[in-house]
């Protein structure tokens, strides 16, 4: 299916810092509006485009600090590298994050962040997919050298929904690391303890990394890797049967970067990599009454994201970009086997 849409959105801006507090928020309100009608009979012509983003932090003295981020959304299927879901859909999503921590410094080289966070996920068009969790974490760090922090932690996360819940426990240790002055590198590895309502308990491991580097004055890149059992997408369609699954193991990778071309002209591209191996299958619907006995294991879902654009500055409130972006999902669910090219072009004003 082919369709053109039109995206005008308008967005604010605001950062303050002071030695003791920093506030960064910013509000971007849009919508698309598709200029034919879709072959598909449940998509609407007009799909808003909200995001909503509000950090704080405070530090009540040298050792005593608070800090929250925030981040809301109300759009078109979440980008990848948010690590929440790999389906395509004909309505939007409503997700949200909370992080909420108190940080101290114990002494000179030994501090810790103590925090509780909420994130949830809700797709009208696929209720089963709703998705909700709160977690509690702490987190022991230990200044190393002037460059190097070594951590250590402790999360327990529980999600709950229209589909199975689940509670899990995170116990890792990690590396902060800045490599330069513009390059910096995160991570942690450990295991992931798993107890899924309805499924069977397991223990697999986890592992999260980033690195940001700025290579000169020109070219700067980030990537990010994350492996670890998830939530999202539990529930799939096996023709005309549906299977929940309680083993869903995934590994996400990304990699992108801008390059100055000239002083008003910078370029930008990148590749996400998602696989995901479907465990633990049972049946809970089908064109029968029930009750259901199906069984489903040993399906497998690789999707790459590849995007490459230009951004060109005009004037010094007038800027252009274009973009094309391509998606290849090959899936042994047949509804998540597709691919898809995306053409975008436009232009924004700062005042």
């Amino acid at each position: 299916e082919e369709q053109w849409s039109i995206n005008p959105y308008v967005q604010a801006n605001l950062t303050t810092i002071s030695p003791q507090t920093t506030i960064n928020f910013f509000a971007s309100l849009g919508a698309n509006f598709y200029l034919q009608e879709s072959e598909s009979s449940d998509a609407d012509s007009v799909t808003p485009d909200v995001n909503f983003g509000f950090d704080y932090s405070h530090s009540f003295s040298e050792r005593l600090r608070f800090s929250t981020r925030n981040y809301f959304s109300y759009e078109m299927e979440p980008e990848y590298s948010y690590g929440l879901s790999n389906d395509r859909g004909s309505d939007p999503y409503f997700t949200y994050s909370s992080d909420n921590s108190v940080g101290y410094r114990w002494t000179q080289r030994v501090g810790s962040y103590t925090g509780i966070s909420f994130t949830g996920y809700l797709q009208s068009d696929f209720g089963l997919g709703d998705r909700k969790s709160w977690s509690i974490y702490h987190q022991m760090r230990y200044q190393l050298t002037q460059r190097a922090v070594l951590t250590g932690k402790y999360r327990y996360e529980q999600w709950t929904g229209d589909a199975n819940d689940s509670s899990n426990h995170y116990i890792t240790a990690g590396l902060e690391y800045r490599m330069s002055q513009n390059s910096v590198f995160t991570g942690d590895a450990g295991m992931q303890l798993r107890d899924v309502d309805n499924g069977d308990s397991s223990a697999s491991p986890y592992l999260q990394a980033a690195v940001r580097t700025q290579i000169n004055s020109k070219f700067g890149i980030r990537g990010f890797i994350r492996y670890g059992m998830e939530d999202y997408d539990t529930v799939q369609f096996i023709g005309a049967n549906t299977f929940e699954y309680s083993d869903q193991q995934v590994l996400r990778t990304g990699l992108s970067g801008t390059y100055a071309l000239t002083p008003r002209l910078t370029g930008n591209g990148g590749i996400d990599f998602i696989h995901t191996a479907y465990d633990g299958g049972n049946q809970i619907g089908g064109p029968g009454p029930g009750p259901y006995t199906g069984t489903d294991d040993g399906r497998t879902e690789d999707l790459i994201n590849l995007f490459i654009g230009l951004s060109a500055r005009f004037t010094d409130q007038l800027t252009g970009q274009c973009s094309i972006n391509y998606t290849d999902s090959s899936s042994d669910f047949e509804d998540s086997d597709y691919d898809r090219l995306r053409l975008s072009m436009g232009v924004s004003y700062t005042f």
